[in-house]
């Protein structure tokens, strides 16, 4: 289960969808990932790359490892799924931080 303990820290999984399409530099990263300290990004940057997820390219930035899109492939019936999930969900459902 440790792939759950990775995907399951903060801003892990929102770090991979960011990723998702093309390479981003630290800055650009944490500008798509909102709210995310720069310590905690580069904390989790850390963890991803040292699981093979992630990696670092120093004249394009980070981008996704072929694990880590197969990982991003896995996750896609979990986004669809959720995208239905919100279209239904009553305003009582709905997430809360």
């Amino acid at each position: 289960m440790a792939v759950l303990d990775l995907l399951g820290r903060r801003w892990a999984l929102g770090i991979i969808w960011q990723l998702r399409g093309d390479r981003l530099t630290f800055r650009a990263l944490q500008s798509a990932c909102g709210g995310v300290s720069p310590t905690v990004l580069n904390q989790r940057l850390r963890e991803l790359r040292e699981s093979g997820v992630v990696e670092l390219s120093e004249r394009e930035g980070y981008g996704l490892t072929a694990s880590g899109h197969d990982l991003r492939k896995a996750l896609e019936p979990l986004v669809a799924w959720s995208k239905r999930w919100a279209r239904g969900a009553p305003a009582s459902r709905s997430l809360r931080r």
